[in-house]
């Protein structure tokens, strides 16, 4: 049986792709480490933003696995202009999986996009793979395979969040394993 842990990123300065995680995300990097330490992972794929591979770095470096960075695991873009009501926004965006801002992906293109990741890491040779993405992002993974995940729980996630997905009799189900400190 093939599992894929999927972790949200540590807290981070920012948002920017090269913000860094503050101390206590790095902090919180070597209690994920500390957390998959017993676990025989053999492929990590993580998100090229700065603050996730610093959320997996110690755990890499500790168990001698390289990192891949894949494009497709960037946080998803809501909008290229500055929206005060962007919270609203997207919200919406929950409801309608097609909704589109100026310079954004609607939810079903960002979808679409960790999607084909973790179906490739499924149909792939490795046994147990963590994908290191963002809240975001993370949240529509989850919402393709239960309708039900939504805004709310988008909301509930905390930095970071480690969910583990898997794939049996074609169902793909998640649990949430990690217990916020």
């Amino acid at each position: 049986m093939k599992k894929i842990y999927i972790l949200r990123h540590c807290q981070a300065e920012g948002q920017s792709p090269e913000a860094p995680l503050t101390d206590q995300g790095f902090q919180q990097a070597l209690e994920v480490a500390d957390f998959f330490s017993e676990m025989p992972i053999d492929h990590i794929i993580s998100s090229p933003y700065k603050r996730a591979i610093q959320s997996i770095q110690p755990l890499a470096t500790r168990i001698n696995v390289e990192i891949e960075t894949n494009r497709q695991l960037t946080e998803r873009v809501l909008s290229t202009k500055n929206l005060s009501d962007w919270l609203e926004k997207l919200r919406a965006t929950f409801v309608d999986r097609e909704l589109k801002f100026e310079g954004g992906e609607s939810s079903r293109e960002a979808m679409k996009r960790i999607v084909e990741v973790v179906e490739k890491a499924f149909s792939s040779e490795s046994k147990t793979t963590i994908v290191v993405t963002h809240g975001n992002l993370m949240s529509l993974l989850f919402n393709h395979y239960n309708e039900n995940f939504g805004f709310d729980d988008w909301q509930s996630l905390s930095n970071p969040d480690i969910f583990l997905l898997i794939s049996e009799r074609n169902k793909v189900t998640y649990d949430r394993l990690w217990k916020q400190k």
